[in-house]
């Protein structure tokens, strides 16, 4: 790994196969719950940013490995920052759905 790894964005469809093949992993929306209705990648979860402190509700484990992903990136990098600062050890930003080239579903 060179230091311009760190320079290249996550690539979301590469982060979304490594969840599928991961056991007990989670695909985790942090968008709002009107973005995730638009369109989401099928099988994650949406808990909003701004409602992040209710993760407990949805992922009890804090080893569940946790793949993080919003609209262009930024807002999961600051949820994995936050994550980690709640105890959950294995979470990932893998980037934003804008980069994403697979299907999406509509509706909550």
């Amino acid at each position: 790994m060179s230091i311009f790894d760190f320079l290249r964005p996550a690539d979301i469809n590469a982060g979304v196969e490594q969840c599928r093949g991961t056991e007990g992993a989670v695909l985790l929306d942090v968008r709002t719950e009107a973005e995730y209705a638009a369109g989401h990648i099928p099988g994650s979860v949406n808990l909003p940013l701004s409602r992040l402190d209710e993760v407990e509700e949805q992922v009890s484990s804090k080893a569940a490995p946790l793949f993080v992903y919003c609209q262009s990136g930024a807002r999961a990098a600051s949820a994995v920052s936050a994550l980690k600062g709640m105890g959950y050890s294995s979470c990932s930003s893998i980037g934003g759905i804008a980069a994403w080239r697979g299907p999406v579903e509509k509706g909550a």
